[in-house]
């Protein structure tokens, strides 16, 4: 994909008007007031980029939850490096010196793909457990200590604290910052962590609050869009690690969409998608059969899921950009 200046990318993108007209999107993004930015990407190229509330489209966002995609192509990369042996490695031969005293004899079938799908079974540390959560000393002992509400590989328990176990297990298989890592393995994509908040021990949380810019955010769609290798033809991550990410394996309970490694999933207007969500509607959208990725950013600090402002972004998918793009193929 060509990240050019701004002046340059309205040059491209006005060329473009004609063959893709987004002037329906535009006018629903208009009306959002928390919205910030929208970037579209077609065909490795982007074709529409625009701030919206008097927004900085180059200034770093807090994609907030849309990290945890992002931790998720972490662990696949680790995967193809043999830094993790892999999603059935269970996390009791990486983090046993940090179980509590007596532990819950679940935590030994807890695996790296539990963590990955949410479906370790203990109680979440999202929600109104984030608080309590991330005002203990130590957040992985804190994570592994609280009860379980569910068996091992039941239903969704969305928690920021499975994440940030994995960053834990990377740190400690690879002896770098999660930070740094990530930076280091995504050289080449586009993709550039900027800030990554850190625990008291001094672990990136993994799966919140991560510093991005909105066309890094794109750039990250982008490479699972091409599976998982660079504009140049670089391999980053596995074609397989997208596949098992992309596949189905629990659901949410809080709206429709299914979840696999990191990714939600859902239909847009009847095309099969893939997505990220952050809080306060920080989104990185994958459309593959339309060579379609979409990153949106909004006002990080109001709630997008109980105030239907998620589900009108998926609207705007659908209506506003699924159809424009498909009437380009």
């Amino acid at each position: 994909m060509r990240f050019l200046m701004l002046g340059s990318l309205l040059m491209f993108i006005s060329v473009h008007a004609k063959a893709l007209d987004f002037e329906a999107m535009d006018k629903t993004a208009q009306s959002f007031s928390n919205i910030k930015t929208v970037h579209i990407a077609h065909k490795g190229q982007v074709v529409w980029a625009k701030a919206y509330n008097k927004a900085n489209i180059n200034a770093v966002t807090n994609i907030k939850s849309a990290s945890k995609s992002l931790m998720s192509a972490i662990v696949g990369m680790a995967i193809d490096r043999g830094v993790i042996e892999g999603v059935d490695q269970p996390i009791a031969s990486l983090l046993a010196e940090q179980f509590p005293k007596n532990p819950d004899s679940r935590l030994k079938d807890i695996t790296i793909g539990h963590l990955l799908s949410m479906q370790a079974g203990l109680e979440r540390t999202s929600g109104r457990n984030y608080g309590r959560w991330v005002l203990s000393d130590d957040w992985v002992k804190t994570a592994l200590s609280w009860p379980f509400v569910d068996e091992v590989g039941g239903d969704m328990q969305y928690s920021t604290g499975n994440t940030h176990l994995l960053s834990a297990i990377v740190m400690q298989q690879t002896g770098q910052h999660t930070y740094l890592i990530a930076n280091q393995w995504l050289q080449g994509s586009g993709v550039r962590v900027q800030s990554w908040e850190t625990s008291p021990t001094g672990i990136p949380m993994g799966g919140n609050q991560v510093g991005m810019t909105p066309s890094s955010l794109l750039a990250f769609g982008e490479l699972y869009r091409r599976g998982g290798v660079t504009e140049k033809g670089q391999r980053l991550l596995s074609e397989e690690w997208i596949a098992q990410s992309w596949t189905p394996r629990t659901q949410s309970r809080f709206h429709e969409g299914e979840y696999g490694y990191g990714w939600f999933i859902q239909a847009f207007a009847g095309v099969q998608g893939y997505y990220g969500w952050g809080y306060g509607g920080q989104m990185i959208y994958v459309l593959p059969d339309l060579a379609l990725t979409i990153a949106i950013t909004s006002e990080e600090t109001l709630p997008s899921g109980r105030t239907g402002y998620r589900d009108s972004l998926h609207q705007m998918v659908s209506r506003d950009i699924v159809p424009v793009i498909t009437a380009a193929q």
